[in-house]
């Protein structure tokens, strides 16, 4: 199991987020990862697992015992649209109004389907073809990496 990090690690790149404009930090050392983010006003931080603890034999045990392929990844999918940027997905234009897109949706090309916040500037994510929404990937105020997947086009 790995070691935790000391507190005054986190705690330095918590004052860190405060004294500057950046809205996470996050630290790879030894196997050990560390992310820290401002969410809202508050600084939050956490330590995932350890960046090489195996993941993959839970996921896999459930499909062996069904008998069926284990699901296709999202990130290799043909019909993905990925987030061009790291920041805050929204899926709809303002609190409270409805949704831009919904699984089952035919959407055309150009056609805003969700929303990237990053650094105080909304940035529509347009559809790169027609198609159906076949998957919504990320929730409402989730935050995305460059090249996550957001939603499945077919």
């Amino acid at each position: 199991m790995a070691k935790l990090p000391d507190s005054q690690v986190i705690k330095d790149l918590a004052e860190l987020l405060n004294t500057t404009s950046l809205t996470e930090i996050e630290i790879e050392s030894g196997g050990m990862r560390i992310k820290v983010a401002r969410s809202g006003g508050q600084t939050t931080a956490y330590v995932p697992a350890p960046v090489n603890a195996p993941q993959a034999a839970p996921a896999e045990a459930p499909s062996e015992a069904a008998g069926e392929a284990a699901p296709e990844d999202p990130a290799i999918h043909p019909g993905a649209v990925k987030s061009p940027m790291v920041g805050t997905a929204y899926l709809s234009p303002e609190p409270g109004a409805a949704a831009f897109i919904k699984v089952g949706d035919m959407v055309s090309e150009g056609q805003t389907l969700l929303i990237v916040e990053a650094m105080k500037t909304m940035n529509p994510i347009t559809a790169p073809r027609a198609g159906k929404v076949t998957q919504i990937i990320v929730q409402n105020e989730q935050p995305v990496e460059f090249d996550q997947p957001l939603v499945i086009i077919e």
